[in-house]
């Protein structure tokens, strides 16, 4: 059954077993899970039957750290929460998003990443991962490359080694959350759902310890409360926090904050589209059609490249992804195919200083430049080999076919290749990377209050150099094995660990209610309860400690399985 809360009369209690505040991807996967047990359950959504202005409003905020998303615009209110934001085109007039679980490794205490480890290893999670796997509708659970490429026609790309491997993505509908389990939920009878239920501050016993109800209010001004024996939290990892930070009359800093750890660890995906893959091999379309999004044994999927864990390990990195996009050729004369093609077999330390010798000087009307940092493949140092390379950067064609004929004993069969292949394809790199934890990233109340009396969110998004020289090292990783494979090369734009001004997030927030054993690391416990509490548990991406580089989704499904398992042994 569903309920419109301004209906309620004023400062009615809704008596109730099981309280889920959210009616996002965790708050209806609990749900769904509780349909049919012995229990009441009353789920709240701040929002309507979908996304809604005014109260999208309520989730404005400040942002003071690395440029983000407005606050009111990175999440969504209505049934259905974020799923509303999943717009990657499936086909059939369908809107989803990417699925995969986390690595084994994103579990695993990293010495080189300061405060992370899971309470438990993947094998614990990964049950839950195939009940995520069927309540996403996906069907198989297997993420193995070998169990989706086809060597005739989607083929990994042929590697000499195997420091870059192919991981692969699944895709889900955003139908199933906001339009199947939405029915699925109103005809449980035991389920009843009330929309533009606002969750304004929770309120303790005489303990301090033991949540007794739910202060909650609609936009119209109308107050109610809810009390039940067990509380959950899935409001997102911004306004969970939010919420437990505004219940501070029984304790000061906030609800589960005796340790200040609420708020702290904001974590993101680090989104960044830069640099370019410069390929001269012929039937490289299709030799990367793995990596576009396609059907394989009925199901839609994409592979994107990453580091296998020997590689993190050694090099010290963070979990690292990337997907690839042919983009057009450029028909300026000056284009940048034009002096990505030359530059490759000018650029080695021999070639690039003969080259130059025998080219002359470089056209007029260019600066110089100084050559900065050590990527391959810049305008920059392209200059710096010489400046007889400037013809070959004006004018590919004549400047190409010259440097060929002066340097043919020394560049033999490189150069021959991009002569016969006579096209360069060019895809741009779309990084998604793990962030590494960050106590000084973090949520915090402002002194502006909404127009329900709580105060507002203030974000400070920060990252650190790992979180940059990762994305840096990965793509010269990359870039050794596409050489080595005869693929082409990357041209690497980042020129140092200065988090650059076009780097963004995913809309995927984590971290701000940590999960850790011990109190003074952690919000919650393994169990995804408050520590400070015994009845309230946290549901959604804000319990990881870690976010690897996968979409939080599958992990958020899963995780929320798992606490639905261990509330219904508490409601026995």
């Amino acid at each position: 059954m569903t309920v419109d809360a301004r209906s309620l009369p004023e400062n009615a209690t809704i008596e109730t077993d099981v309280c889920i505040i959210g009616a996002g991807v965790a708050g209806l996967t609990l749900a769904r899970e509780f349909i049919g047990s012995g229990f009441r359950v009353c789920l709240l959504e701040c929002g309507g039957p979908g996304p809604d202005r005014a109260t999208q409003s309520l989730f404005w905020g400040e942002n003071k750290g690395h440029p983000y998303f407005p606050l009111d615009v990175s999440h969504s209110c209505g049934f259905g929460g974020t799923t509303n934001h999943w717009t990657i085109r499936l086909g059939d007039n369908r809107l989803g998003v990417r699925l995969r679980p986390l690595d084994r490794i994103d579990f695993e205490e990293r010495e080189w990443i300061p405060y992370s480890g899971w309470p438990f290893q993947k094998s614990h999670l990964d049950p839950y991962y195939d009940r995520a796997q069927s309540i996403c509708q996906v069907g198989s659970s297997t993420y193995d490359l070998q169990d989706w490429e086809d060597p005739r026609t989607t083929p990994r790309l042929p590697f000499v080694s195997s420091r870059v491997q192919t991981a692969i993505f699944h895709f889900t509908s955003r139908d199933i959350f906001i339009k199947d389990y939405r029915e699925a939920i109103n005809k449980a009878d035991n389920i009843t759902t009330y929309l533009y239920a606002n969750a304004l501050e929770l309120e303790t016993d005489e303990s301090a310890q033991t949540v007794t109800r739910l202060r909650a209010g609609c936009l119209q001004g109308k107050k109610f409360w809810v009390s039940a024996k067990q509380f959950v939290l899935a409001l997102g990892a911004i306004e969970t926090a939010r919420l437990l930070l505004l219940s501070d009359k029984s304790h000061r800093c906030g609800l589960g904050n005796e340790n200040d750890l609420v708020g702290r660890f904001f974590m993101e995906h680090p989104h960044i589209w830069t640099g370019r893959f410069f390929s001269p091999a012929t039937g490289i379309i299709d030799a990367t059609a793995l990596y576009r999004m396609h059907t394989a044994n009925t199901r839609l999927i994409m592979g994107k490249l990453t580091l296998n864990e020997e590689v993190l390990r050694r090099e010290k990195l963070l979990n690292y992804c990337v997907s690839l996009h042919e983009e057009p050729v450029p028909k300026r004369r000056n284009a940048v195919p034009s002096w990505g093609l030359v530059s490759w077999p000018l650029l080695s330390p021999h070639n690039g200083r003969s080259a130059a010798k025998h080219m002359g000087s470089a056209p007029r009307g260019i600066p110089p430049v100084k050559e900065r940092g050590s990527a391959a493949l810049t305008r920059d140092r392209l200059y710096n080999r010489g400046n007889g390379l400037g013809r070959v950067i004006s004018g590919f064609d004549d400047a190409a076919i010259s440097a060929y004929r002066k340097t043919r004993s020394r560049l033999g069969s490189v150069v021959n290749r991009f002569r016969s292949s006579k096209k360069i394809t060019v895809f741009q790199l779309n990084h998604m990377t793990e962030q590494s934890p960050n106590p000084d990233s973090r949520v915090t109340l402002d002194d502006e209050r909404d127009m329900l009396g709580r105060r507002r969110i203030c974000l400070n998004w920060q990252l650190n150099p790992l979180d940059i020289r990762s994305i840096i090292r990965a793509q010269e990783i990359i870039d050794e094995e596409l050489r080595n494979a005869g693929l082409g090369w990357l041209r690497i734009d980042l020129k140092d660990e200065t988090p650059p001004p076009h780097l963004e997030g995913g809309w995927h927030h984590m971290g701000t209610t940590r999960m850790h054993r011990d109190p003074k690391k952690g919000v919650v416990n393994e169990h995804c309860r408050v520590h400070s509490t015994t009845n309230v548990f946290i549901a959604g991406p804000s319990v990881f400690p870690t976010g690897g580089y996968a979409n939080p989704v599958l992990t958020i499904i899963a995780l929320t399985a798992r606490l639905a398992d261990h509330v219904k042994g508490l409601m026995e």
